[in-house]
């Protein structure tokens, strides 16, 4: 059985310790003693993770929360899905993107030609060519 400090439950969860700790003893989720330190389960914590996302969802937190500031609005215009994975291509303006990403992930966000979507690219590299 895997066990976790509230320290690193709290960096998993991406709250503060503080927070966690608060979670913990508002019974969020369950601890146990380990000498002077509380502990969590693996498996509770992970329950809790998918429990903390699905409320946020619920409650249409993180929705439009982004650092990406290369935002490219436009529609589906083609969806091809596979075993494990799919392929999206949306049109913004001039510009066609094509996304590589689940086939869960399309299903989860109902993705499908004429609907309307926003690209939203993030790289760490640009390559830049002469004409």
């Amino acid at each position: 059985m895997q066990l976790y400090t509230i320290g690193e439950a709290a960096q998993l969860l991406r709250v503060s310790t503080d927070t966690a700790r608060r979670w913990a003893d508002a019974g969020r989720f369950p601890t146990l003693r380990d000498g002077n330190r509380r502990m969590v389960e693996g498996v509770h914590l992970a329950a809790f993770c998918v429990a903390l996302a699905q409320e946020a969802a619920a409650d249409g937190e993180g929705e439009s929360a982004t650092s990406v500031r290369n935002a490219l609005p436009g529609i589906v215009t083609a969806v091809r899905l596979g075993e494990v994975a799919a392929q999206v291509e949306i049109q913004s303006g001039p510009h066609r993107v094509v996304s590589l990403l689940t086939r869960e992930a399309v299903e989860e966000l109902g993705l499908a030609v004429g609907v309307r979507a926003v690209a939203r690219v993030e790289s760490t590299s640009v390559h830049i060519d002469l004409d």
